[in-house]
């Protein structure tokens, strides 16, 4: 499906004054970050890039999209775009420099998660979709992941397809939760399209279109020997274990087992371990006990710290929606242009809020390491000499600095995506995204990844880039020349 009028107007509007002014060929680069890791957290899951991808690889505006913005007036009702910018628009194709750090990458705030260096035009043009791609998946991933931590290992499956924010946000959460962590879907075309394991038996509605429960599961158990985990809480729980465990009698009978229960309410705690022992007692040690009811991050601790017999999670509402954060806030700021046959001039916008202050240059990010552990992100600037010693300085508090050792093991963090419009970069399995968020995760420091006042990973500007963005901060308010 061609995307490209999935934008906002004003990405159009400035497009044709560019053009209409002769810069549309000026060189510009863009950089895409947000300002505060989601959840009150201490760690983010980049995601969303495949998707960004394919959607610049197939950029273009079809006549039916020109056809449209053709008939878009301004407030003299009279059309906004005329036909020789329509036309303009009809053969454009992107000749950026893209680079993104890779999915599944752990990312702090202020770093960009991408950087777009081309033609202003077109730069600018592709800013509100690319925000699109990467701030749902990434707030998805991101709170799927701290699931899957606050779970300890335990198989969480995300089923919040019937929640979600319609076809589109369905989808693409399966699609970012399962990169996050999470270990199948209910979602079956998510399955299908991304490849993700389906689960899923019954309803309570099955229970209750039969006159008994009893004769629910065992119509079920006939109808499906190989997919039999019972729902047991459509009327009393306890009493729905022990007709479970009387259809799971009857599949060892015919070669099959039990898969285990569901609990869908109540107190989960004391139903969890009351259905374990009543399993086990019926020699049902391998049945799963499943629990789901609105579970996030702080639920599942709380269950695990009363020691609940829960054995996968399900998980619905309150991770495909984000429930208490519905949005990342990330921005696509422009950090430096050039015109033609000049050098780069750094730009920065200013703000009375410190972190709404962008940072200038041509953004890359530095991941140090010692051992088996990561120990800072330093943000410097490709159009200086990067040091041989870094200074990291936090970007809200400049007296809170680390310094990196000049011998210290380190990996720049965006790579090349795009060169010149044309894709460089393979775009590697879900599967495999999915295993670097959790190897990322487990190269931070415990405190980064807790819940309650997470530790703040050591993530700013290198020092000099500080010092120029200081310069430019103070030449733009009159107060100091640059020296």
């Amino acid at each position: 499906m061609n995307l490209a009028l999935l934008t906002d107007l004003y990405q159009l509007t400035m497009a044709c004054a560019y053009w209409k002014s002769g810069t549309a060929n000026q060189e510009a680069a863009f950089h895409l970050c947000f300002r505060s890791a989601p959840f009150n957290g201490g760690f983010t899951i980049a995601c969303g890039l495949a998707q960004a991808i394919d959607y610049l690889r197939t950029f273009r505006f079809e006549d039916s999209d020109l056809a449209y913005l053709a008939t878009i007036q301004g407030q003299d009702k009279q059309p906004i775009f005329n036909s020789d910018f329509l036309r303009y628009l009809a053969e454009l194709r992107l000749d950026c420099d893209v680079d993104a750090v890779p999915e599944g990458t752990a990312v702090f705030p202020h770093e960009p998660l991408m950087r777009v260096q081309g033609p202003i035009l077109q730069a600018q043009i592709i800013e509100t979709t690319l925000l699109n791609f990467l701030n749902f998946q990434t707030l998805i991933a991101t709170k799927a992941a701290r699931i899957c931590l606050a779970a300890r290992g335990e198989p969480v499956v995300e089923f919040g397809l019937r929640r979600a924010q319609g076809i589109d946000g369905g989808l693409t959460a399966s699609r970012a939760a399962y990169l996050g962590g999470c270990s199948a879907t209910s979602d079956v075309l998510a399955g299908k399209l991304h490849g993700i394991p389906v689960v899923g038996t019954h309803a309570h509605s099955w229970v209750m279109a039969f006159d008994s429960e009893p004769e629910a599961f065992a119509a079920y158990a006939k109808a499906l020997p190989n997919n039999s985990i019972f729902l047991v809480d459509t009327y009393d729980s306890l009493q729905g274990v022990r007709h479970a465990i009387e259809a799971g009698k009857k599949l060892r009978q015919d070669g099959f087992d039990l898969g285990g229960i569901r609990l869908d309410s109540g107190d989960l705690a004391f139903l969890s371990i009351e259905a374990r022992k009543l399993l086990d007692e019926a020699g049902f040690h391998a049945a799963s006990i499943i629990a789901s009811n609105d579970l996030d991050e702080h639920i599942i601790t709380s269950l695990k710290e009363q020691g609940a017999a829960i054995n996968v999670w399900g998980v619905g509402t309150r991770l495909v929606t984000a429930y208490d954060q519905p949005a990342l806030g990330g921005v696509y700021k422009l950090s430096a242009v050039r015109k033609p046959g000049s050098t780069w001039q750094h730009k920065v916008k200013l703000s009375e809020q410190s972190a709404k202050t962008t940072n200038p240059g041509i953004l890359q990010v530095r991941r140090f390491r010692a051992g088996d552990e990561y120990i800072g992100d330093a943000i410097y600037d490709l159009l200086r000499s990067a040091p041989k010693e870094f200074t990291i300085v936090d970007p809200l508090d400049l007296t809170r600095r680390k310094h990196i050792p000049a011998d210290a093991a380190s990996e720049d963090q965006l790579v090349p995506v795009f060169r010149r419009g044309k894709l460089v970069y393979e775009v590697p399995p879900l599967r495999q995204s999915r295993e670097r968020a959790q190897q990322q995760l487990a190269l931070f420091h415990p405190g980064i990844k807790r819940f309650v006042n997470p530790h703040q990973y050591p993530a700013g500007l290198e020092l000099g880039l500080h010092e120029l963005k200081t310069s430019l901060i103070l030449r733009a308010r009159g107060e100091v020349i640059d020296p």
